[in-house]
């Protein structure tokens, strides 16, 4: 018996300690670390996958943003620089070695490249923080990725908001402007399409245009009517824009420094986020004036 009771007490001892772990390193985790990288989680690459031919759409954002722009080394020494790459389709590609679903795609952007050659250039974004860029290199090196790879700099990360999670790939066209990104591991069908598509040849797909709502950037979620999760059905136009401004402006606590907006935008599963957006439109809807915010519920981000 003490023997069972010394094993319960070890085990709930092991427990707690998980527990706290996850808490602590949800609370401190990098940005990119914020939601998990879904596998195809977009209904297109799915489609692509399976059948390209079954009538697959290609969403690409209208008025796209120029990419953010950058002159670095890779981890080469060669230069590296935005403005050289006008006239070809340009992936992104924010990741790490460490990432299991980023070492899974590397044959897909390598395939790539050597398909398309002079008219695609992938860049490799690497955010390993505690590995040298020398180590990267042979890294790189032992997956034969025939792409530059640079690596990640604070203010390379900030200017590609959108990078919540590992691997992300900004999509960019022949202007240089950001016209998708996708999160998590894709088919490489899918990238195949929208390269094609954006170099003017011809794809058995429907190609469609949406307005970038941070679906892109995180700063264009002030632009969003709708946020996932979030039900706006009770409110009137005029409540609901009151609750988006909240939103938009309050701090989640989660501990992934953004905006209630923001959180909800790029981690749909995030509880924190969904509870306390809940509570706002509960106060708009409810409030004698909603536009004065109770002092309880201001959070500001970090």
């Amino acid at each position: 018996m003490k023997r069972w009771g010394m094993a319960i007490s070890a085990a709930a001892f092991l427990l707690a300690a998980i527990v706290l772990l996850l808490v602590s390193s949800r609370a401190s985790r990098p940005l990119w670390a914020h939601p998990s990288a879904a596998r195809s989680a977009h209904p297109a690459a799915a489609k692509a996958a399976n059948s390209p031919d079954s009538g697959v759409v290609l969403r690409f954002a209208k008025d796209p943003m120029p990419m953010p722009p950058f002159l670095v080394n890779d981890v080469n020494g060669q230069v590296i620089s935005s403005a050289a790459l006008r006239g070809k389709v340009v992936i992104v590609n924010f990741w790490a070695t460490w990432c299991p679903p980023c070492r899974e795609e590397i044959p897909e952007l390598v395939d790539l490249q050597t398909r398309y050659k002079d008219q695609l250039q992938i860049i490799g974004v690497s955010v390993d923080e505690d590995v040298p860029a020398s180590a990267v290199k042979h890294f790189a090196e032992k997956f034969a990725m025939n792409f530059p790879v640079v690596m990640a700099s604070p203010a390379l990360v900030r200017e590609y908001e959108g990078a919540s999670a590992l691997p992300t790939n900004f999509i960019i066209n022949r202007d240089g402007r950001v016209v998708q990104k996708h999160v998590g591991v894709f088919p490489e069908e899918l990238y195949d399409m929208e390269i094609r598509s954006l170099l003017g040849q011809p794809v058995d797909a429907q190609v469609e245009e949406f307005t970038d709502e941070g679906q892109i950037f995180l700063s264009k979620v002030s632009n969003a009517s709708e946020l996932p999760g979030v039900d706006f059905s009770k409110l009137t136009p005029e409540l609901k824009k009151v609750a988006l401004h909240r939103l938009n402006a309050e701090g989640c606590t989660c501990g992934c420094r953004l905006t209630l907006a923001q959180c909800r935008m790029i981690d749909s599963a995030c509880a924190v986020s969904k509870g306390i957006a809940a509570k706002v439109v509960k106060e708009v809807s409810t409030a004698p004036n909603p536009l004065v915010r109770p002092a309880d519920t201001a959070a500001t981000p970090n």
